[in-house]
């Protein structure tokens, strides 16, 4: 694997080069964990700050009249990056945002349940939680377990859709899956579980947090009902924003933004009820559908703006698309096998090695779960991925999560253009001496600092 990455790094400048050149990373910092927030290199922070000067220069011009113009050009940046039609897309300060805008138009008819995998993104479970609250709308949980051939995953997902049919007045109105897991962070069979849903009539709202960026999507072949992405994650665009892609198929769905802004179009209720819209857009030339996302409330809009930049850095100075996901996906499953042989455990992967297809790789660490000597008691689990964290944080100046997942404990390590080996090297070591200490108890006599 070492010589797989050398022609890639030596071409490309990756690694220690390309982070010291290009990011604003603290020099002490290891960040083996760019999934959660991501980080953008200086020339996108020059363009956010540019956007910025901008906005306060003048402000009604640029709210009113320069801001619709430039976020036409990120929006049109984005489709042909995707291969969607233009009118198709929008953008949304992150993908949480876009999976509550489809949930809370959806008008469920009686009898039809939200369909999802127990590995969602947990801000996503209780968004259901909360549908069911407020609506009385059913949820089914498919059950999955790390790791599971994709065959298996496919098979349950099309099981659960036939048991909620069976005989019992209910169906599926809409189901939600991942392109790729948080924790852990796994490549979903989401292609697959798309067209399960095409062939049963459900709508599929993909929740591709970690897609754009990290994998190729392929989204105009796979054509689901609702994508959206972060592109604050791996395209190295700021906080916040995400892209939401609704084909023209369903936009009628779509009625408002959330929160309802100057875009919602009411239905015509008769003379004294219209409503001015204070921005006083001509809107003939932007679709429904794009001018419903352009103004929502008062936002700094900056990264929205910031895409061609970020385009432009992964093209010009990364080499392309294919460098960047290759070279993140060989070092996270090479930094995977290495710390695996330092923690003496394994890495996550099924009997096919589909789990790893990304820039994520989730490896064992050496805790057990029990009540024997140098055994984690079940009650503390959370207690000791907690403290693992924030120590290994705290201490070493290192942050890779640490979790739970069948019963066991993980971390889940993240392939970047700014890492090399090294890097995961002193990951694994700061977190197999943390082990010995939770395994000592030391977790229960810090408590309080957590």
């Amino acid at each position: 694997m070492a010589d797989a990455l050398t022609p890639i790094t030596s071409r490309c400048r990756f690694g220690r080069t390309m982070r010291d050149t290009h990011f604003m990373l603290a020099p002490t910092y290891t960040p083996l964990n760019h999934g959660s927030f991501g980080t953008y290199p200086k020339p996108v922070q020059k363009r956010l700050h540019e956007c910025q000067t901008l906005s306060e220069a003048r402000p009604d011009n640029f709210q009113r009249y320069d801001y619709p113009v430039m976020l036409d050009r990120s929006r049109a940046a984005m489709a042909s990056f995707l291969n969607v039609p233009v009118d198709e897309v929008v953008f949304v300060p992150n993908a949480t945002t876009a999976i509550n805008v489809v949930l809370e138009n959806l008008r469920f008819k009686k009898g039809e349940v939200i369909l999802h995998l127990s590995t969602l993104y947990g801000s996503v479970a209780k968004m259901i939680e909360y549908i069911h609250e407020t609506r009385g709308v059913e949820s089914v949980n498919v059950a999955v377990e790390y790791p599971i051939d994709d065959d298996v995953l496919v098979s349950r997902f099309q099981t659960a859709i036939n048991d909620v049919k069976d005989g019992k007045r209910r169906r599926v109105g809409v189901a939600i899956f991942d392109t790729i897991s948080s924790l852990p962070g796994v490549r979903v069979p989401w292609e697959r579980l798309v067209e399960v849903c095409r062939e049963e009539n459900v709508l599929s709202l993909v929740d591709g947090a970690h897609g754009v960026g990290q994998i190729d999507l392929g989204l105009s072949k796979v054509q689901p009902d609702f994508f959206t992405s972060n592109c604050h994650k791996w395209l190295y665009v700021p906080r916040a924003c995400a892209v939401f892609h609704v084909p023209r198929r369903n936009q009628h769905l779509i009625r408002t933004s959330l929160p309802t802004s100057h875009g919602f179009v009411p239905r015509p209720r008769g003379p004294g009820h219209e409503i001015m819209n204070p921005l006083m857009k001509d809107s003939s030339s932007t679709s429904p559908f794009a001018l419903l996302f352009e103004f929502v409330a008062t936002l700094d809009v900056s990264p929205y703006l910031c895409i061609e930049e970020a385009l432009r850095f992964r093209r010009e100075v990364c080499g392309g698309e294919e460098k960047i996901m290759r070279y993140c996906e060989e070092i996270s499953s090479e930094a995977g096998r290495q710390a695996a042989e330092i923690l003496g455990t394994g890495v996550m992967e099924n009997g096919t090695k589909m789990l790893t297809k990304c820039a994520f790789t989730n490896v064992r660490l050496p805790l057990e779960i029990g009540d024997g000597p140098e055994q984690i008691p079940e009650k503390d689990m959370y207690l000791v991925a907690v403290w693992m964290t924030a120590m290994l944080v705290r201490e070493s100046d290192i942050y890779s999560p640490v979790f739970f997942h069948a019963r066991r404990f993980w971390t889940r390590l993240s392939g970047q253009v700014y890492l090399d080996l090294g890097d995961f090297e002193k990951g694994a070591r700061a977190l197999k001496t943390l082990c010995d200490r939770a395994k000592s108890g030391e977790y229960l006599q810090q408590k309080a600092r957590l």
